[in-house]
This record gives structure tokens, C-alpha cells and sequence, in this order.
């Protein structure tokens, strides 16, 4: 199975730049060896099983929790059973309908 979990998370409470605390959480999923492609709008991560996922999502409020009076997130899943490495497949998929690479 594939869950691809689309997220954002980030504190309301600490200003305009909250990319200090966003870095906190992108640490902890580089380090969780889970693999992810952070965006300017968000980030994108895949595991096999919905729990896991959610324990990503879980440990990232972790990460604000202590210092963040209030926390925003935005989180988007795809869950698809007999599929793995939709990370990369779905990419390469729309690339070779268009007839080359769009992306590395």
C-alpha cells in the first residue's frame, strides 16, 4: 500500500518567518527515513500504512508543540493499495505523457 500525505505545518503565533520552526520538522522527517520532497507551499512524504503516516504528522506537532501557542496544518492524503514509490511514479508518469523530463 501507498499512503502520500501532502502536509503543511507551521506556528500563527511566532510572526511573519516561520521557517525555523518548519525546519524543525523537515530535520525530523529527513531523520525519520521516510521519504519526502519539501515544497514552497508544503511537503510531501510516503509510507506504507496510515498509522505510520499519521505518526509523522503526530511527531511534526511534536516538534512545535513546546514553544507554539497555536498551530496550523493543512493535511491532504492519497491511499492506494498494490502501489509503492508513487513519490517518484507519479512524476514520471505525467513527464512521459508530456514526452520528456520535466523534473530531476
Amino acid at each position: 500500500m501507498s499512503v502520500l500525505v501532502e502536509f503543511s505545518m507551521f506556528p500563527t503565533d511566532k510572526g511573519e518567518s516561520v521557517s525555523a520552526y518548519v525546519s524543525r520538522i523537515i530535520k525530523m522527517i529527513d531523520e525519520s527515513g521516510v521519504p519526502y520532497k519539501l515544497t514552497p507551499m508544503g511537503t510531501v512524504f510516503e509510507t506504507e500504512t496510515i498509522e505510520e503516516a499519521l505518526d509523522v504528522i503526530r511527531k511534526a506537532y511534536r516538534e512545535l508543540e513546546p514553544d507554539c501557542n497555536r498551530v496550523y496544518s493543512v493535511v491532504k492524503f492519497d491511499i492506494r493499495k498494490g502501489r509503492k514509490n508513487r513519490l517518484v511514479q507519479k512524476i514520471k508518469s505525467v513527464e512521459a505523457k508530456l514526452g520528456k523530463e520535466v523534473s530531476k
